[in-house]
């Protein structure tokens, strides 16, 4: 593939007929999950840059859970080394990489058939960025569309090697393990497009040509379905603007947040995300917390007003969490148990590493 096929292809990773075709590959994945879920590994985390939330946990968490209960494979990323990707220092990171396991932990993630790792953890993965980086061109990472939106999102900031690379460390951690799904939002398919790209090219330069012998599947997209959740100020859900209810919030927390979330003047309540971003939103959340419709519960509140709608909301979610936060704080006052979870994972990680390392030393012929 040459380098401007390869911009196309990460460039029309979006479009609608991309989209529509990421679509029915998903739909086709979650068939053939529900048939035989041992056909499948899948890789997914997030960055220790804060606390998790309920836009992450609305977002992807429960269905990480979902997918773990049907038997897939889970591989879970604590992705420490993306915290240096755009900023000076890493903050207290230790710590919150334990609050990331601990918050997995404590919305039914079980060791027992989930990989928790960090990959600063497993040199052998981050060893495979260097013969990953001779497979692409420094235009082609220039020209990358995830690479360009971390670049914006750093304010001018100068480009740093790590950052220009991104795409490249985040197809080690997918193809390390063999995980061939991923899930991702439609945002994210350039992500696990560069995967692809990178995979086929080994296979064409050392794998399968040479060799006949695969060494790294296709990962394939997972859409995530998950209505987006905003902001308790109506813009988007953010660790950095406060606008968050952090998963490890007590109830009184929780209601403090939600008694200064944004809604508007009209007392009659509905459900109209396009003219009533904010109300829906909220309404959005107390469906997402008791498995409602957002309709039904604006048509209960009727002109109950900004003020009642709070306190549906607060009383959903606190009343979902209340399991999820009695069991953090169990899992918090047993470090001794999370450290062995993790290490646990890395162990495991590692050991998959290094078999992926001997199988591409032996494909590119650097045995010795």
């Amino acid at each position: 593939m040459t380098s401007h096929n390869v911009q196309d292809a990460l460039e029309n990773a979006t479009s609608d007929a991309s989209l529509a075709r990421a679509r029915e590959v998903s739909a086709k994945i979650k068939e053939a999950i529900a048939k035989d879920p041992s056909e499948f590994r899948v890789l997914t985390g997030d960055r220790p840059t804060g606390n998790l939330h309920i836009g992450h946990y609305f977002g992807s968490l429960r269905n990480r859970v979902e997918l773990q209960k049907k038997g897939v494979d889970t591989w879970l990323l604590i992705a420490d080394y993306q915290v240096i990707t755009d900023r000076d220092g890493v903050g207290p990171i230790k710590d919150r990489v334990y609050s990331l396991l601990t918050d997995y932990l404590a919305i039914g993630m079980d060791p027992q058939r989930t990989t928790f790792f960090a990959h600063s953890q497993i040199p052998e993965l981050n060893e495979l960025m260097l013969p990953f980086l001779s497979l692409v061109t420094d235009a082609e990472l220039r020209r990358n569309p995830t690479v360009k939106a971390e670049l914006d999102a750093t304010n001018g900031r100068p480009m740093s090697g790590l950052l220009l690379t991104y795409p490249v460390h985040q197809a080690a951690d997918i193809l390390f393990c063999k995980a061939n799904i991923v899930p991702v939002g439609k945002d994210q398919l350039p992500h696990l497009e560069q995967a692809r790209v990178i995979a086929d090219r080994f296979e064409a330069r050392y794998g399968l040509a040479s060799s006949g012998k695969s060494v790294f599947p296709r990962p394939q997209a997972l859409l995530s379905e998950a209505e987006s959740v905003l902001g308790l100020d109506g813009t988007k859900m953010s660790k950095s603007r406060g606008n968050t209810i952090e998963l490890g919030m007590t109830a009184d927390e929780t209601a403090k947040r939600i008694k200064k979330a944004v809604t508007d003047s009209d007392r009659h309540i509905t459900f109209d995300p396009v003219n009533r971003p904010e109300v829906s939103n909220l309404l959005l959340l107390a469906a997402l917390a008791t498995n409602g419709d957002p309709h039904e519960i604006a048509a209960e509140i009727g002109d109950g007003g900004g003020g009642t709608l709070k306190n549906v909301v607060t009383e959903a979610l606190n009343e979902h969490l209340a399991p999820i936060r009695a069991k953090r704080l169990e899992l918090a006052q047993d470090p001794a148990y999370l450290a062995e979870v993790l290490h646990a994972g890395i162990a495991r990680a590692r050991e998959q590493a290094q078999a992926t390392l001997r199988e591409v030393h032996e494909a590119i012929n650097m045995v010795y």
